[in-house]
């Protein structure tokens, strides 16, 4: 399974690579959702994207929507991961097509959770 991580801080990019790894996935990384949409176009589409909202150049709803838009990646399941904390953005993300929604701080245990909710994740670890 491939996956793409999203996010303008490299520790965070870091520690989310390290958890999707120990899950078994092949894992590319982007500073911004224009950088993610050019690896997409260049790698194919990937099983799941964890993006970050607040980036420079295309932000992650930015992102979510153009990625949405392409049916390239329709099978691409989307988790928003970021600091946005208020609900208004949490339906905004999920409208445009976002699968989930985890907010900063978070553990892995926290996102290996939501991975299994979506069917991404087994249940040894």
């Amino acid at each position: 399974m491939r996956a793409l991580v999203i996010d303008d801080s490299k520790t965070i990019r870091l520690i989310l690579s390290k958890i999707l790894k120990g899950l078994g996935y092949t894992v590319s990384e982007a500073s911004n959702g224009q950088e993610a949409l050019d690896r997409l176009e260049c790698d194919g589409p990937a099983d799941l994207a964890l993006v970050d909202w607040n980036m420079p150049v295309m932000n992650g709803l930015e992102f979510v929507r153009a990625a949405r838009a392409d049916d390239a990646n329709a099978g691409m399941c989307l988790m928003m991961v970021t600091t946005e904390v208020e609900q208004e953005q949490m339906v905004r993300a999920l409208v445009a097509g976002a699968n989930e929604y985890v907010t900063k701080p978070f553990t892995p245990e926290v996102i290996v959770e939501k991975l299994r909710f979506l069917g991404l994740a087994g249940e040894a670890q």
